[in-house]
């Protein structure tokens, strides 16, 4: 297998279990905390921002001091 498969079926089994959880938390009436555990593992995982790149490479980033510039030269106009 290559590495893209592997890594498709880790997901597709984590995934598995993460649903394998959620629904032992909702229909069981002994589900505990491995399941909560893992059902918050998961939630946990999917708020995470994992497709960033460096601020340089993408497309459209404002360079560093872009805002602050945009910023003091609107308050110097409100002086006048």
């Amino acid at each position: 297998m290559t590495g893209r498969a592997v890594r498709r079926w880790t997901l597709v089994g984590f995934g598995a279990l993460w649903w394998w959880a959620v629904t032992r938390l909702l229909l069981a009436p002994d589900a505990g905390a491995l399941e909560g555990t893992v059902a918050a593992g998961g939630w946990g995982l999917s708020v995470l921002p994992v497709h960033c790149i460096p601020k340089a490479r993408a497309d459209g980033a404002l360079a560093a001091g872009r805002w602050r510039g945009a910023w003091t030269s609107g308050a110097r106009r409100g002086r006048r």
